[in-house]
């Protein structure tokens, strides 16, 4: 039973998530703040029985400090020396159980088992890998020379539940470039809080680490791999943020900017002090000194739609303004397609609709908005609403589109001098899992959250010198909470996203992109199915359910009709 017990852990973390690695170490996580160092533990409570003393062991797992000494304190000594702590921890659901295992003959010694669900794992690089699953681990307890019962068996791994990890840990924010480096993007870690004081340290040692592994390939980064910090990020004696590199290699004025907004972005979410970027102990930049968040260029505007337009949908087959309910002035609104889907570019200039072509099955149809669109060689039974990549520099006219078609295929569809040309996607790790029936694209173009099943699921997107484009390290996002219900999905957030689903307790959601989180928009006045879903950064949440299109501010707000009057089969849709 024991051996089953740590094959079972061991299995579903292997079979969990292709992105999670199965030999790690957390010493970029824990630097120093989980040291071997020997530190002092409080016992256990007196007296405790077996499975309190088993839960207590599972609650203070959740602090690292001094190599993980207060939950050492509820093992043997022998155990306690035995236990490989160097693993990344797995999370468990707060809600687990402990109950009494097979039955021993020695009375000095039981068998407990733990139970409950696991949710994802800490990776390496401070990243969080969802995946859920079964958890079962086998505990032999004996009594020490106290009579105190002690855990006897060697723990198989770390593993800790969720509300600890929460208590213990922080989310910060790196931020690193798309690979034309015209934008920053964001890339989401966790980091033990105690001491708070270090955790600027922390988050420089994982900014020179690079991407997380799952976005390798997708993000790329303006500091040199052979870069290291010269000492400590910390306070200077004028109260400003020190970050004192070396071996960076020469440095151009652009590169040395483009290292400053990565190191400021990243450093701003943890503190609010003025930041000094440094080269052996000399200003990076000899424009400035100091730093702030709103001193640097983030590219934002880049991958943000203008905020004059106010979005169209689709309803009865023509495109229509949002702000005042009319069909556009180009053929898509006068009805010259039957329009199924459609999006706008980021500018606004260009669309591309999803029609019915006259032979049966759907077309693709590009080009500028108020202009004849021209039809993409692309043959189909059904397609998913396109989604544009961004130009790359604000102004400039976006030159691809995205689609998916009859569930398995996706395609990027390029501006050529000929014409709109189809080119396909490896999407293999993606249509593997089931049949694509929604995909977005995010704004900086790095990520492509898809719908899958009717589950909700996120990949990097990495493109090859050769200009090949591979969609990675694919994964499911809360799917406990979700089930296979999403039917339609969004980007409000460069790290956030909306769904609409068929549940009635989650009408709409929004998600982070590493799955931590999820939060329910407030259900007055909706009704499900929530068939089409919009969002963007800055904008109002629009959705249309059977009574037609609605639109909140947040997740707290009430639902409101802004009009103009919509049939519940529209489909609206923010630029991107």
């Amino acid at each position: 039973m024991k051996k089953l017990g740590a094959l079972l852990v061991v299995l579903l973390v292997l079979s969990g998530c292709a992105a999670i690695p199965t030999q790690t170490s957390v010493s970029p996580i824990n630097r120093r703040a989980g040291s071997a160092a020997t530190a002092e533990a409080a016992p256990p409570v007196k007296d405790l029985d077996p499975l309190s003393l088993v839960r207590g062991f599972v609650d203070a797992t959740s602090n690292p400090a001094g190599d993980y000494a207060q939950a050492k304190a509820y093992l043997t000594p022998e155990a306690a020396k035995a236990w490989n702590t160097k693993n990344t921890p797995l999370i468990i659901e707060t809600a687990f159980n402990t109950v009494p295992g097979e039955e021993l003959e020695d009375p000095n010694r039981r068998e407990v088992q733990l139970q409950g669900n696991y949710v994802g794992r800490l990776v390496e690089d401070g990243s969080f890998a969802q995946t859920i699953g079964p958890f079962l681990q086998e505990l032999e307890l004996a009594k020490d020379g106290a009579g105190q019962w002690r855990i006897a068996s060697v723990p198989t791994g770390v593993f800790m539940p969720l509300n600890g990890f929460q208590t213990n840990y922080r989310r910060v924010t790196l931020y690193f470039y798309a690979p034309d480096f015209s934008v920053l993007v964001p890339d989401p870690r966790y980091v033990v809080i105690p001491p708070s004081a270090s955790i600027p340290r922390r988050v420089t040692e994982l900014l020179l680490s690079g991407p997380a592994n799952a976005m390798r390939g997708a993000l790329v980064t303006a500091i040199p791999n052979t870069a290291q910090a010269r000492r400590d990020t910390q306070e200077g004696d004028d109260g400003a943020l020190e970050v004192d590199l070396k071996d960076v290699g020469d440095l151009t004025p652009q590169l040395a900017k483009q290292i400053v907004a990565q190191v400021v972005l990243s450093l701003g979410g943890v503190i609010t002090t003025r930041i000094k970027v440094m080269v052996e102990g000399q200003p990076i930049s000899t424009e400035q000194t100091e730093w702030r968040v709103t001193d640097v260029n983030t590219g934002e505007a880049s991958a943000t739609p203008d905020a004059e337009l106010r979005g169209l949908a689709v309803s009865d087959g023509r495109v229509l303004g949002l702000a005042d309910g009319q069909p556009i002035a180009g053929p898509a609104g006068q009805g010259s397609y039957t329009v199924l889907s459609a999006a706008q570019s980021l500018g606004g200039s260009e669309l591309a609709v999803v029609a019915t072509a006259s032979g049966g099955g759907v077309r693709l149809l590009v080009g500028g908005l108020n202009d004849a669109l021209s039809p993409v060689e692309l043959t189909a039974r059904e397609m998913t609403r396109p989604t544009w990549v961004r130009s790359g520099r604000k102004g400039d006219r976006a030159n691809e589109v995205w689609t998916s078609y009859d569930g398995k295929n996706v395609v990027r569809v390029l501006r050529t001098d000929a014409g709109w040309a189809a080119t396909a996607v490896n999407a293999d790790s993606l249509s593997v899992f089931g049949k694509i029936t929604g995909l977005r694209l995010s704004r900086d173009g790095t990520r492509v959250a898809v719908v899958i099943d009717g589950k909700l699921m996120l990949a990097a997107v990495v493109r090859a010198p050769d200009g090949s484009v591979t969609l990675k390290n694919a994964t499911t996002l809360q799917a406990s909470a979700l089930g296979a219900n999403v039917l339609s999905l969004d980007w409000l957030a460069p790290d956030v996203l909306v769904v609409s689903t068929a549940l009635p307790a989650w009408p709409i959601a929004k998600v982070n992109i590493d799955g931590m989180r999820i939060d329910r928009y407030n259900t007055s006045n909706l009704t499900v199915p929530v068939s089409s879903v919009s969002a963007a950064p800055g904008r109002n949440v629009l959705a249309v359910d059977r009574s037609g299109l609605w639109s909140t501010a947040d997740v707290g707000d009430v639902w409101r009709q802004p009009g103009p009057l919509l049939p519940s089969t529209a489909k609206v849709f923010y630029p991107g």
